[in-house]
């Protein structure tokens, strides 16, 4: 769907929800998000009205959280695609391992990771591969979704018995725990799976990755925000790190950053040496007037510019303690809330990668910046540089309240500045090659080129068609998982109203007299065994049939008015009849009269007690 063919009061509340609660999905597909947001608004009985929903969102600020409980389709399990991860586990992750030294951190970044399955899968065939003591002190998995509800389950790892039939019965007894009926994944492995909130589009990339696992994340989002991710994605990893999608994703084997491992299962490298311009993501374009609310923002833009900031930072306050660190500090050094409000002195941070606190005193002595260039840093085996820029916090009276620290991480540059020496190098002796086929090539690029495009425009098609309907068979598998619960829910009830009927038809049956049980319209809904046997007129030929026509031998008529009177609320009085039985003998019949009640005062219908004398 183009941008011309987009409808203006869908991207109007696709603003809205940016603006008011920070979900983005400007990016995300069409064809799929009205899908999802149209069954929210169906069920809330708004049909297509896009301004009236945006309107009662405003109003009802609860909403908000079952629209995205719609849209954010947490469909996941335990080694989904179990051939995929026996491959992981015994090709990629052997060859992460080896390429580390044996005190190395391994480090692991699962998007879109709903409640957590996937991470503790990836979980599980790590600590196989280092053991428990290994997985402990060198393994951090990162688990990131939009879904506070869904992270919050994640963080529980707490699972029934249905949800890990899919985990091998010997990972099951190694790794869950029973706990109140369901079984969690161990504590003391808990811990190095780490949850929070993420966005793809709007937060900056988790850095040093070994393993990037994203799969069935994409195909939420259009062309451009894939590739925008897919820049993020790159720049996390490790030059010799892995990515793993998921089996619908294939733009990523088109581009240069990456190159297949193994197509068929989705696993792909990093490629090192890809251009500074492929790599380049661009940020999402605010206009003028969401810009303008977050300047009136001021200080809530303060605090979330220095928490989301690509360059790590840190706060030092004058007493000498870590004040505060901003996500990109917290994830390259490790640090915890827990550390916040620690001295410096106590942390690694204070003389790794260099010796902070003599220089947070020379900056207090001179009062200006310092700024250190190419400081090395050993970050286990692999060989970092920072830009370390230390400078003095004032307070509007001059007086200094702390200090700031920021961690350019510059390596990177120095990488690409190697590689593009050895490219163009390369390239020089490519070149001499080239030129001696380029005669060929011309000939035969010019009729590749119109196969390649509509080899290229099918192709498109059939990416997105696919996509499309895994977006709709995830749907689907969502909307069979509630049927199901709404089946099991009637068949109890079911089960419990059929064991209500024979336990009513059990008490009417001990009864001794004859019960007749009428509506408010006088027909009959229970007839007991002792009126079958005094009328001679079983419960199925009288069952729906009005009392005052039956033809037995009681004057039914002189009933009418007793019944009228309880139905009306009136005290039911007893009345004696001359009556004939079903075989033939005169007899003497007692009737008694009650209301029929639920709530004890909503009269349902009436109760015709008989009893028998002889005439």
């Amino acid at each position: 769907m183009s941008g011309d063919d987009r409808d203006p009061q869908f991207e109007e509340l696709l603003e809205f929800l940016r603006d008011e609660r920070g979900f983005d999905f400007t990016g995300y597909k069409r064809p799929s998000l009205m899908r999802r947001i149209g069954k929210r608004m169906q069920e809330t009985s708004f049909g297509a009205d896009y301004a009236a929903y945006r309107e009662y969102l405003a109003d009802n600020p609860a909403e908000f959280k079952h629209l995205f409980d719609t849209i954010l389709i947490n469909v996941t399990s335990f080694f989904r695609d179990a051939p995929t991860w026996d491959y992981v586990a015994h090709e990629i992750v052997p060859r992460i391992v080896a390429a580390r030294a044996p005190n190395d951190p391994i480090r692991v970044w699962s998007t879109g990771c709903s409640t957590g399955e996937e991470a503790y899968t990836i979980a599980m065939i790590l600590a196989e591969a280092l053991g428990d003591e290994g997985f402990r002190s060198r393994v951090k998995i990162y688990a990131t979704d939009v879904d506070e509800h869904a992270l919050g389950a994640g963080r529980a790892a707490a699972y029934t018995p249905a949800q890990l039939e899919p985990v091998p019965a010997p990972l099951r007894e190694r790794y869950f725990e029973p706990q109140n009926g369901s079984f969690a994944f161990r504590a003391d492995l808990r811990r190095n799976v780490i949850f929070g909130r993420h966005d793809l589009l709007q937060d900056p990339p988790i850095s040093r990755i070994d393993l990037q696992v994203s799969r069935n994340t994409l195909m939420y989002f259009d062309a451009d925000a894939q590739q925008r991710i897919l820049g993020n994605f790159h720049f996390a990893l490790r030059d010799d790190g892995f990515l793993f999608l998921g089996k619908s994703e294939v733009l990523v084997a088109r581009s240069p950053l990456f190159s297949a491992v193994d197509l068929k299962r989705r696993i792909f490298a990093k490629v090192p040496a890809a251009s500074a311009r492929d790599r380049a993501v661009p940020l999402p374009r605010l206009d003028d007037e969401n810009e303008q609310d977050r300047v009136e923002r001021g200080e809530d833009v303060q605090l979330a510019g220095f928490d989301t900031s690509p360059v790590a930072q840190i706060l030092v306050d004058r007493g000498g303690r870590l004040a505060a660190a901003n996500r990109a500090a917290r994830m390259l050094f490790g640090l915890g809330n827990r550390d916040l409000g620690s001295l410096l002195q106590d942390l690694e941070l204070s003389y790794r990668p260099v010796e902070l606190r003599s220089q947070i005193e020379h900056v207090h002595a001179e009062g200006h910046a310092v700024t250190l260039r190419d400081v090395e840093w050993h970050a286990g085996a692999e060989v970092r540089f920072l830009d370390v820029i230390v400078h003095p916090l004032t307070s509007a009276g001059g007086d200094g309240i702390g200090t700031a620290v920021a961690f350019t991480d510059v390596t990177r540059y120095r990488r690409l500045g190697e590689a593009l020496q050895e490219s163009k190098r390369e390239l020089e002796i490519a070149y001499e090659e080239l030129q001696s086929t380029v005669e060929e090539l011309e000939t035969t690029n010019e009729e590749l080129q119109s196969t390649n495009e509509e080899l290229e425009t099918t192709n498109e098609e059939l990416q997105s068609t696919n996509e499309e309907l895994e977006t709709m068979n995830e749907e689907l598998q969502a909307t069979n998982e509630e049927l199901e619960t709404i089946n099991d829910e009637l068949q109890q009830r079911s089960d419990e109203l059929n064991d209500l009927n024979v336990f009513l038809e059990a008490v009417l049956a001990s009864f001794a007299s004859a019960v007749v049980v009428v509506d408010r319209e006088l027909r009959i809904t229970a007839w007991n065994d002792a009126a079958r046997e005094l009328w001679g007129l079983r419960s199925s030929e009288v069952h729906g049939q009005h009392l005052l026509n039956l033809d037995i031998g009681l004057p039914v008529d002189k009933l009418r008015s007793p019944i009228r009177a309880v139905l009306a609320g009136d005290d039911g009085k007893e009345l004696s009849l001359d009556a004939v039985n079903r075989r033939g003998k005169t007899i003497r019949v007692s009737t008694r009269f009650a209301p029929l009640t639920s709530n004890g005062s909503d009269v349902r219908g009436a109760i015709v007690m008989m009893e028998t004398s002889d005439g």
